[in-house]
């Protein structure tokens, strides 16, 4: 690899650290569980749906030195009031999602008899003394270990259940329920995860730029982006085939966070052998626990530049901003105690407040791909930096799709 390689590698990890989550240890693994092999292509198109809203992400990073958010502001102050409300609309039952899974693992890996409120709370406390002293290079540094074992052990797994997985079933839903429906527009909403994570790779690129030394060259920026997005999409259809190979035919998994959790680490027994047990269990808690530091950073992260870019526009060529303003810590704490409201109010179902969270990410994922389709195409960036026109075509697709889908589903809900 080249020196400038080297430089711009960190945020495509950090995105798959983020995706690896909730949508993949729990969504892609009830999708397999439930339907077999029958939503493999959803999760497949999902994939391809979403790449032009997350390309854009770290290219207008890239091309102009400054964040997705200063994109938003160019296109006038209301992107930035629908891009926060559409935050303040999710990122609680967001962070509750991913928090419940890592508190989840926890029990099941240690063995904790506390309440799930109670381990969530003592988690959400660690990551917030983490990135208080550590900062991005905490998040860069977990995320590339973390991730990177999970994702070999992942796939080791997934070659060795091969035989096991149910080749001759569906390949596509062939009824759908109202139910159906539902976990599909669940499953979509976070594959390979919430588009607002596409703002916080913009993010993560000025930040990795600063940690370097200078703005990521474009052309390392984007393999970064590819190893790490492609990589996750991947890793989601993995474990598609892991829950249709151990899980499926069992009905719903459980719902409370340990035992849903334990089922989890299971399925990697079944392949692996139970010396993988505490292994994987290790490793799926610690990849857990690194997707909650992150989205503990990206939301306060992109609200405090979202209250600074309301006041006025992003210079490149200005020293590096501090992120740890006081909007920082403001949002950091409304961030810690929103959740904790929200899984007392979950507790008993698991399934139920990320199906929440993620229907939610669903919904607005057609806004969002358009704010960040608007902002790449504007004169902001250099002609020679602009998507491709077959990428700009590819994202208007996108965003008619999503906003029919968005619109179909509301539609179904109401009528």
């Amino acid at each position: 690899m080249n020196r400038d390689l080297l430089r711009a590698i960190g945020p495509g990890v950090l995105f798959t650290g983020t995706a690896v989550g909730v949508s993949h240890l729990v969504q892609s693994t009830r999708a397999g569980a439930l339907y077999g092999l029958a939503l493999v292509g959803l999760v497949v198109v999902a994939n391809v749906v979403k790449y032009p809203a997350f390309r854009f992400g770290p290219m207008y990073a890239a091309a102009t030195g400054t964040s997705m958010l200063e994109g938003y502001r160019r296109q006038g102050r209301w992107a930035l009031i629908v891009y926060g409300l559409l935050t303040l609309g999710t990122m609680f039952t967001v962070q509750a999602g991913v928090t419940i899974v890592t508190a989840g693992l926890a029990g099941a890996l240690f063995g904790f008899e506390v309440s799930p409120l109670i381990s969530s709370g003592v988690i959400l406390g660690i990551c917030v003394v983490l990135v208080a002293t550590g900062g991005y290079r905490a998040l860069d540094k977990v995320g590339k270990v973390v991730v990177s074992f999970l994702a070999v052990s992942t796939v080791v797994a997934t070659v060795l259940i091969v035989p096991r997985v149910p080749w001759g079933g569906a390949w596509w839903p062939t009824e759908f329920s109202a139910a159906d429906i539902a976990f599909m527009a669940a499953l979509v909403g976070w594959m390979p995860s919430a588009i607002d994570v596409s703002v916080w790779q913009s993010l993560w690129t000025l930040a990795r730029g600063a940690e370097t030394g200078g703005r990521p060259e474009r052309r390392s920026s984007a393999i970064d982006f590819h190893l790490g997005y492609v990589g996750t999409a991947i890793l989601a259809v993995c474990f598609v085939l892991l829950g249709a190979a151990v899980l499926h035919g069992e009905g719903e998994l459980p719902t409370r966070p340990v035992a849903f959790a334990a089922r989890l680490i299971s399925l990697y027994v079944e392949a692996l052998g139970e010396w993988s047990r505490p292994v994987i269990g290790g490793a799926a808690l610690a990849t857990m626990f690194s997707t909650t530091l992150m989205v503990v950073d990206g939301f306060p992260r992109a609200l405090s530049v979202l209250l600074s870019r309301l006041r006025g526009p992003e210079d490149a060529d200005a020293p590096e901003p501090s992120d740890r303003t006081p909007a920082y810590w403001a949002s950091l704490a409304l961030l810690v105690v929103g959740s904790l409201v929200i899984l007392g109010v979950f507790l008993r179902s698991m399934s139920a407040l990320i199906d929440l969270a993620t229907t939610l990410s669903f919904l607005s994922a057609p806004v969002l791909s358009l704010l960040n389709h608007r902002a790449v195409t504007s004169d902001a960036v250099p002609d020679d930096a602009r998507p491709a026109r077959w990428l700009v075509t590819a994202s208007a697709v996108a965003i008619a799709l999503q906003g029919a889908f968005a619109i179909g589903y509301l539609g179904l809900l109401l009528f």
